[in-house]
């Protein structure tokens, strides 16, 4: 199953509406014979790609799977047909499938003679590759990470406004990385005036990566025509509203967001509890002044305090990655 997470994890961000799924085959004498991801829209699906590189020796094997296999015709035939074609002998899979028209794989191949097991490092898969889809799948709506930098002592610049760069180069990579599998990346109209950024997602070497998210620019105060977010190096979109509710039905078609804004833009997301998950790139270094990260969010005294749950810490070279999600 780790196989088939980090299968998963290599397509997230190209697979939309579909879900990001991983699937390996194992044989009998339990040598992985088949790895596959789902492909762009229209495409195979992870089961598919999975089975047509084991071949023959699907035959009697097991196949272990993110998400439960499929068991509907859409773009593609139902994954359960090409499982059971195969004459697969067991499925694992971490996750049942929450879509209802997707649903009752599970069921289809224990009628199959096959049998099925659910539950195999659901934990590790909801957590990642399938995150943002199974988000939208239960609440109808975009998953919003807000991603910040800042120093030890919370503050996202210096007093002169310069923050380049809080965080070291590692950190900036892992960034970068991320960004290449996303949806969409949103900032306020005042960072692209006082920053002008790109926010695309870059290779090691520089060069654009092959999947880009849209560009998201939020606010009334028009932006210059010059500024970096309008080239082509990736596809923008304008929200003219400062209501972060309206932001999120502009992105309606996405699943996975992450919010790069400043502290006024971040604190009314925060405030209007549109926040699903906070990473925090925390560098060791002191500020003593300049611009805090966060911005106001409501909260009047310490009852009133937004609460998150840790749910890792990772060290990135010099600093400090946190992965954070609302207490429930």
């Amino acid at each position: 199953m780790r196989l088939a997470i980090d299968a998963a994890e290599s397509v997230r961000g190209r697979t939309y509406p579909n879900p990001p799924v991983g699937a390996v085959i194992v044989d009998p004498d339990g040598s992985v014979v088949g790895i596959g991801a789902t492909q762009p829209t229209g495409g195979p699906h992870a089961e598919v790609i999975a089975l047509q590189q084991a071949g023959d020796k699907a035959r009697g094997a097991t196949a272990f799977v993110t998400l439960e296999p499929c068991n509907h015709y859409g773009r593609t035939p139902p994954c359960t047909k090409a499982l059971i074609d195969a004459e697969i002998s067991a499925v694992h899979f971490a996750i049942a499938d929450p879509n209802p028209a997707a649903a009752g794989g599970s069921e289809a191949l224990e009628r199959a003679g096959i049998r099925t097991e659910q539950g195999l490092m659901a934990d590790q898969v909801a957590q990642g590759p399938l995150r943002a889809w199974l988000f939208k799948q239960k609440h109808a709506r975009p998953h919003i990470t807000w991603k910040y930098a800042a120093s030890l002592d919370g503050r996202s610049a210096a007093r002169d406004g310069s923050s380049q760069w809080i965080t070291g180069p590692e950190a900036r990579a892992h960034v970068h990385a991320e960004r290449a599998k996303l949806d969409a990346i949103i900032v306020g109209t005042g960072t692209v005036e006082a920053d002008n950024p790109w926010l695309t997602a870059r290779l090691s070497d520089g060069n654009l990566a092959p999947n880009q998210p849209t560009r998201v620019v939020v606010g009334r105060t028009e932006i210059p025509a010059s500024a970096r977010v309008l080239d082509d190096a990736a596809p923008t979109l304008l929200v003219r509203t400062h209501d972060p509710r309206e932001v999120v039905a502009a992105l309606a078609d996405h699943t996975d967001v992450l919010l790069e804004g400043g502290p006024t833009l971040a604190g009314a997301f925060l405030q209007a509890r549109l926040i699903d998950r906070i990473v925090a790139y925390i560098a060791p270094v002191v500020l003593g002044a300049g611009q805090s990260a966060l911005g106001d969010v409501g909260v009047g005294n310490i009852g009133e305090a937004l609460r998150f749950r840790r749910e890792y810490i990772e060290p990135i070279g010099t600093d400090v990655m946190l992965s954070l999600v609302p207490e429930e």
